[in-house]
């Protein structure tokens, strides 16, 4: 089954993505977790975080050529908005 591609995202916080989904969906995904891990350890920068922008055609966010999140993990572990 294929997930909803990403329409929007906004760096709400330094560690923090708000999230909106081309089905209206809006999560929220946390990727302080990620941040161990050296692939994302730059994102500790709070410029570079805030720079997060979806990949064209809606599959991730991205902010450099490095970096990235899918919208399968966006989705799957991201937090529903109440």
């Amino acid at each position: 089954m294929p997930y909803p591609k990403v329409q929007s995202v906004e760096a709400i916080d330094d560690h923090t993505l708000l999230v909106t989904f081309d089905n209206t969906q809006i999560k929220t995904y946390d990727v302080t977790p990620l941040l161990e891990k050296d692939m994302f350890a730059p994102l500790r920068n709070p410029a570079l975080f805030k720079s997060a922008h979806v990949e064209q055609g809606g599959y991730a966010v991205v902010w450099n050529k490095e970096i990235d999140i899918s919208e399968y993990e966006l989705w799957r572990n991201g937090q529903i908005m109440r």
